[in-house]
């Protein structure tokens, strides 16, 4: 991409997110020109060079924004977008028939729909329940149809990735704008919803990862000229800094894992004088996130330190690791021991936790102990297949630079906030992407 048409991306991103700073209502406007700018595009283009990933990219990096601003008509927009989106680019370019796969995967999500139409309670919206639980796993099962090795270039893939960096710079932007000053609504060590634009911080820091991660691979990778690099490293830092003082954790530790997992894929796959300029920047980045560490702590009072040591604001160490998520995983856990061939059906794990609370609505954090429940032993052979395929396909395909990373993120972001947005399955499926670098993939069947 050209430098002054990246500026202009940037320039835009600001401009949208101080204007629904100002006129919340434009988050609506921002809503429905996203698909309908969207469908122009890739009905215009036929999908010839896989268009429909950069809109659902954009889709599923601007879900966090339009959530926090009332901008989305439904509350799973993102995901219904991104499967409309690539079920038209498979109309357009087809789908491999080797994907069998994740045909598997998504009939084996059949049964526990089935059964929850049976053991849902009679006062619970059946259809809301249903389409809230799985969603994300559909969202999963189209989105790999798609790019199951579908032949493409690590230069794509960067573009595709930034359009999912530009919608959460975006969110950046808006955070900056939205956010108190930190020491007055700082008071303790717990996630804030004060200074995650009054939404969830799991889902914001979540989103805020991988835009760092996205920043940090064009801050290697694609930044050819001294005024990209700043730009980036600027873009970086303030991701990063806006993340941290979500205060929460899970999503900050996948972005920072992330990076760390592509420095040494880089490292092992390039030669001496590319060793050593990984080397430098390695340096240059601690330095840099060591910085960004050192201010957020003094912004926040050391709480920040205090967070991510699991303490709480008088220093006092948590009883609990992950916040009380084990007592969620275990409930989980008995469920899927109680029913383990088919499970007790989806969204039933929810009721069943109100109903021993006595009232109290405990969401899953974790979307491997939540399928073990609802889907039992179908669901333990879904994840095996989610989890290995793109192992098996790497190894033909060790071009794939971020294949790790995709496939890391998907897991630990189910781990700590299940699939309630659409990046998770996104990004996975990326995982699925048949890579080649420079010149263009020969075309043979």
């Amino acid at each position: 991409m050209k430098e002054r048409n990246y500026i202009l991306l940037i320039l835009l991103h600001i401009a949208i997110a101080v204007l629904i700073y100002l006129v919340r209502s434009l988050s609506v406007v921002y809503a429905i020109c996203i698909p309908a700018f969207g469908l122009y595009y890739v009905m215009k283009t036929q999908n010839r060079n896989n268009e429909v990933l950069y809109v659902s990219a954009y889709i599923v990096g601007s879900e966090v924004l339009l959530r926090m601003t009332g901008g989305n008509l439904l509350y799973e927009s993102s995901k219904y977008g991104v499967m409309v989106f690539l079920a038209l680019g498979m109309y357009y370019s087809g789908f491999s028939k080797n994907a069998v796969p994740y045909w598997i995967y998504l009939i084996l999500l059949l049964p526990g729909v089935i059964i929850a139409t049976e053991t849902l309670n009679m006062q619970t919206e059946v259809r809301k329940a249903i389409a809230f639980n799985i969603s994300g796993p559909a969202c999963l099962g189209v989105a790999s149809l798609y790019c199951y090795n579908r032949k493409i270039l690590v230069s794509q893939i960067n573009n595709i990735l930034l359009m999912i960096g530009l919608p959460v710079f975006a969110t950046t932007i808006y955070l900056i704008l939205y956010t108190p000053d930190l020491k007055e609504v700082l008071v303790g060590t717990g996630s804030n919803n004060a200074t995650s634009g009054g939404f969830g911080p799991n889902q914001v820091a979540t989103l805020l990862g991988i835009g760092m991660f996205v920043f940090f691979s064009r801050l290697i990778l694609e930044s050819k000229t001294k005024l990209l690099l700043c730009i980036n490293l600027v873009i970086l830092f303030n991701i990063t800094y806006r993340g941290l003082v979500t205060f929460s954790r899970g999503g900050m530790v996948t972005g920072f894992i992330m990076i760390i997992i592509l420095l040494f894929y880089l490292f092992i796959k390039t030669k001496n004088h590319g060793r050593f300029n990984l080397y430098r920047l390695l340096i240059f980045m601690s330095i840099g996130f060591f910085l960004t560490w050192l201010y957020t702590s003094n912004q926040t009072g050391g709480l920040i330190d205090k967070r991510y040591a699991n303490q709480d604001a008088a220093g006092r160490v948590k009883e609990s690791q992950l916040t009380g998520r084990e007592e969620i995983w275990d409930s989980e856990i008995d469920d899927f021991l109680d029913n383990p061939v088919f499970g007790i059906g989806v969204a039933k794990a929810l009721e069943v936790r109100e109903e021993k609370s006595g009232g109290n609505i405990i969401a899953s954090h974790s979307e491997i102990s939540r399928t073990l429940a609802e889907h039992g032993m179908m669901g333990i052979i879904a994840l095996l297949i989610v989890l290995f395929t793109p192992f098996f396909l790497f190894l033909d395909n060790q071009q794939h630079i971020y294949m790790f990373c995709f496939v890391l993120f998907w897991l630990l972001t189910i781990n700590h906030a299940a699939m309630r947005i659409a990046a998770p399955a996104f990004v996975y499926s990326l995982s699925l992407l048949k890579v080649y670098m420079d010149e263009e993939p020969s075309l043979h069947r």
